[in-house]
């Protein structure tokens, strides 16, 4: 899902159809052109995207052979993906390579605090859940407040009922499904200190990921541009050995290619020295997901953002 843009530098989405059922000419065709009206490509997400609709991304990537794309996947709910994408949309108007853009990602995602209003936790197989909590699903009339990141946590709704939420000030972003419920608005939000509530649709994968339609979807997020350029800003970036561009954390997200181990000699460089790299096409790793193995590091002596 496409979020409306936070403000008028907010780069526009596009949204890719039903990846696992369209034919594979038609997913080639469309994102060729997408790659014909911009440099670069960041493809986010979610990890419950269905396995053939994943695979269909891969492909198209491989039959391409682009080292432009950049695949991401994320395991936050499908809010939380939607708002990451969209502050990736908004960065994407500052002075950001792609390689520090796509990275990025991994950056952003600690600082978004996601979760949803559920009427019974039966089905919910993403966020670990007690015995007991299941049997009070089956008590009508039942409510569970799930936070499922950074940190997995429920309770029962009430009056006293609150979730870990962040240390820092955010918006929050509420999305209803067919459930009824004043307890975010009224108790959560309250509680996290939110500057501000925002609606939006509620995201179609949100029932098959919580499962159950009766729910009531949030995400607490950082909205300004500036905090976001300053946070990715302050991280050191280095070169990816591999394809040659600026990345920030451990692993390029465009080849996947992670450090190589102490000693070893970058990729393309010989006795005579460094030949330059062609990109992302048949690196090691090029189909592995994105995961991050190295805290971020703070870049020293940096030049406030602007």
């Amino acid at each position: 899902m496409a979020l409306p843009a936070q403000d008028e530098r907010t780069v526009p989405a596009a949204v890719l159809g039903d990846l696992a059922r369209e034919p594979l000419e038609r997913t080639l065709d469309g994102i060729r052109t997408l790659l014909d009206q911009h440099p670069h490509l960041i493809v986010v997400y979610s990890r419950a995207l269905p396995t053939g609709a994943e695979r269909r991304l891969h492909t198209v990537r491989s039959l391409l052979e682009s080292d432009r794309i950049a695949l991401f996947r994320s395991d936050l709910p499908p809010l939380g993906v939607a708002v990451l994408a969209r502050q990736l949309r908004q960065l994407a108007s500052c002075d950001l390579g792609p390689g520090v853009l796509a990275s990025a990602a991994r950056l952003l995602t600690h600082y978004v605090h996601c979760g949803a209003v559920l009427n019974s936790v039966t089905r919910l197989d993403r966020v670990p859940v007690d015995l007991k909590a299941h049997a009070r699903s089956w008590v009508p009339g039942s409510q569970f407040g799930v936070l499922a990141h950074p940190q997995p946590q429920l309770v029962r709704v009430g009056p006293e009922a609150v979730l870990a939420g962040p240390d820092f000030a955010t918006w929050m972003l509420v999305a209803k499904g067919q459930l009824q419920s004043d307890w975010i608005g009224g108790h959560l939000a309250p509680a996290w200190r939110t500057l501000g509530l925002r609606e939006a649709a509620l995201p179609a994968e949100s029932a098959t990921w919580w499962g159950t339609g009766k729910l009531i979807e949030f995400c607490g997020y950082l909205p300004d541009l500036s905090v976001l350029y300053q946070l990715v800003a302050s991280v050191r970036q280095s070169v990816c050995h591999w394809c040659g561009i600026d990345v920030i954390g451990d692993r390029c997200v465009f080849c996947s290619a992670a450090p190589p181990d102490p000693g070893e000699r970058p990729h393309g460089q010989g006795e005579y020295g460094a030949y330059g790299a062609s990109g992302a096409r048949g690196a090691p790793g090029a189909h592995e997901g994105h995961e991050a193995h190295e805290p971020y590091r703070t870049q020293e002596n940096r030049a406030p953002a602007g």
